[in-house]
């Protein structure tokens, strides 16, 4: 759709991993949440381990995937932050999170949101719902990850990512995850990857074009009584390049960073159980600006 290190995706790998494509929200605009969707759920992220730049360089801008990778093998070092600077319409002033009432969707290519509105809103909606859909559980299977690929990116885009995604999803980097080779769990556990957005920022808009943050949080993990990769949190800023593309937005290119992340809170950790079945009770969300 995607797709961090302290257990942080990038993309998406997730799609991607190690540098994370999102940055500080801060922006004009409103964020609307719209009702939950029928479909089991939208995870999120991709993320590379910070250490491991040779499978980053392999993804190119599949950001999202860094971060799974670097969730895998929760090295240490420094990330290659590619944090948007405030351009175009970007604003330094917060906003309240009032609907601002466009109808931000027409309809769904399979369970991505589709028919976005040809404005800065519809770009920003896109943007909130492809992060979503590459930062899913459904990117670390073959099938499933071109699909997303196709539905997300540019025809010309999608076409340079396949190859070099297929190659970041090793059999190696799914092994470190808890996963088989085909990106399945074992048996009696559950692999979460879930984006959830936080807010959307437009960085630049010219009618066909648009540069859009999405500040998420996301989760990822294996849930069950032996995974040695508990499900954890990370907080991202991925950053989409998109063109108006066949009567709907599509990303030609992408980028994550880190943060902004806020101070953990107290809540206890619940167990593994009580995590799986939260993630199958409780379905995704269409988001819209």
């Amino acid at each position: 759709m995607s797709p961090g290190d302290e257990h942080d995706y990038r993309p998406t790998d997730r799609g991607g991993r190690t540098d994370d494509p999102y940055s500080t929200l801060g922006g004009t605009r409103q964020t609307r949440t719209r009702l939950p969707d029928s479909d089991a759920g939208h995870p999120q992220a991709r993320r590379p381990a910070r250490n491991s730049r040779s499978l980053v360089m392999i993804v190119g801008v599949v950001v999202l995937l860094i971060a799974a990778i670097a969730f895998a093998n929760r090295g240490g070092g420094s990330d290659d932050d590619a944090s948007p600077g405030a351009k175009g319409r970007g604003s330094t002033g917060g906003a309240p999170t009032a609907a601002t009432g466009t109808k931000p969707v027409q309809g769904k290519n399979g369970t991505i949101a589709s028919g976005f509105a040809h404005d800065e809103q519809g770009a920003q909606s896109a943007a909130a719902n492809y992060a979503v859909a590459l930062g899913s559980a459904e990117m670390f299977t073959k099938e499933s990850r071109h699909r997303i690929l196709d539905t997300v990116y540019s025809p010309e885009a999608a076409d340079k990512l396949r190859a070099p995604q297929d190659l970041a999803y090793s059999t190696e980097f799914l092994g470190r995850l808890g996963l088989d080779p085909e990106g399945n769990a074992p048996k009696g556990s559950t692999f979460i990857s879930r984006t959830v957005p936080v807010g959307t920022k437009v960085l630049a808009f010219d009618k066909d074009t648009a540069e859009v943050a999405v500040w998420y949080t996301g989760l990822i993990g294996m849930s069950g009584q032996d995974s040695t990769k508990p499900v954890s949190t990370t907080w991202k800023t991925w950053t989409a390049q998109l063109s108006w593309l066949d009567g709907d937005w599509k990303v030609t290119s992408a980028s994550e960073s880190d943060g902004p992340a806020p101070v953990p809170g107290d809540v206890a950790a619940s167990q593994s159980d009580t995590i799986s079945k939260a993630v199958e009770e409780y379905g995704g969300f269409t988001y819209a600006r």
